[in-house]
């Protein structure tokens, strides 16, 4: 398993709505086979800053699978009005420990 995480940056002063457009687009994500978890995280110490951590089974089915898919686009549609910068997206592995994400 591999999780993709993305560093969203967005206006503080609009911080809610984004808020509540990935929950709306939480279901898109889940609908995918590739999909493991879900998880949006809020950066302490930069207000606007947000990093999405999804649980893929592969970076193919992050990068091939659910981004040739419409559910991605949704997604995009929902959340993407409110970057002020595309995100940085990179995949990690675990090598110690464990981390959940639901």
């Amino acid at each position: 398993m591999v999780f993709e995480i993305a560093r969203i940056t967005v206006d503080p002063a609009r911080a809610e709505d984004f808020e509540a457009a990935v929950a709306k687009a939480e279901p898109f994500f889940r609908a995918d086979a590739g999909c493991t978890g879900f998880a949006l995280q809020r950066v302490v110490e930069e207000p606007g800053v947000y990093h999405l951590v999804v649980g893929w089974t592969s970076v193919e089915a992050h990068n091939d699978g659910f981004r040739a898919t419409p559910n991605f686009q949704e997604w995009r549609a929902l959340a993407g009005p409110f970057f002020v910068a595309p995100p940085q997206v990179i995949h990690t592995s675990t090598v110690i420990g464990a981390v959940s994400v639901a």
